[in-house]
């Protein structure tokens, strides 16, 4: 039996002496889904004084959004967008290039880059740390 999967997944991950927001998208994206995502990712900056937050997006998996999903991303990103220091994107997709572009709109204290793998864009968001 398959199933179609869709949806965003929230964490956070330590790579060397950095804690990184880790969000993945999968499929895609319903008003729902944003939803019930929203809260989290709220929960997850709420507290921070500074916006230091460097994000590891993962969009390998991810394909669209339906047509009131892509107004949720919207809002999402003016409401949360001074947040974040870095994000980066990571998937080999064609259109990621100018889907970033739109993102990074709404980053007022950050910085965006995309990637083809994982090792890239975390290289990336931890160019200015210690090797440690």
């Amino acid at each position: 039996m398959s199933y179609y999967k869709h949806g965003i997944s929230i964490g956070l991950i330590r790579v060397r002496s950095e804690f990184l927001l880790s969000i993945k998208a999968v499929g895609t994206l319903t008003h729902d889904d944003y939803q019930r995502a929203a809260p989290m990712l709220e929960a997850a900056t709420i507290k921070i004084n500074q916006p230091k937050v460097k994000v590891l997006f993962d969009a390998s998996e991810f394909a669209g959004w339906e047509l009131r999903a892509a107004w949720d991303e919207l809002k999402l990103g003016l409401e949360g967008g001074g947040a974040f220091d870095k994000v980066a994107v990571y998937a080999n997709h064609d259109w990621q290039g100018w889907a970033l572009k739109i993102g990074s709109w709404f980053l007022t204290n950050g910085e965006a880059q995309s990637f083809e793998t994982y090792e890239q864009a975390v290289d990336w968001l931890l160019d200015d740390e210690p090797n440690v």
